[in-house]
């Protein structure tokens, strides 16, 4: 992609990547969204179901942006397996 097209914008916004990467889990949406911080990505998710939401954030980060939503994708669904309901409480 050239540089004209990420000023212009004609490579996609983030929003329409990260949409793709939300993941329905036992009932659960899943929406990972990696915290961007000193050129590399916290693993960081949001778990929504019923109109509660909770914040998932770990301290762990990569260097890759793909590496940090697959990550993430699999811890929130090990805290689903874990916590269940009780996220929301």
């Amino acid at each position: 992609m050239s540089i004209f097209s990420k000023l212009f914008g004609k490579g996609g916004s983030a929003a329409a990547t990260a949409k793709k990467d939300v993941e329905m889990y036992e009932g659960f949406r899943i929406m990972p969204d990696p915290e961007a911080e000193g050129g590399h990505y916290r693993i960081a998710a949001t778990i929504t179901k019923h109109g509660q939401s909770y914040r998932l954030l770990r301290a762990d980060t990569f260097s890759d942006r793909d590496e940090a939503i697959r990550i993430s994708l699999r811890k929130a669904k090990q805290v689903i397996d874990e916590q269940g309901e009780r996220l929301f409480q």
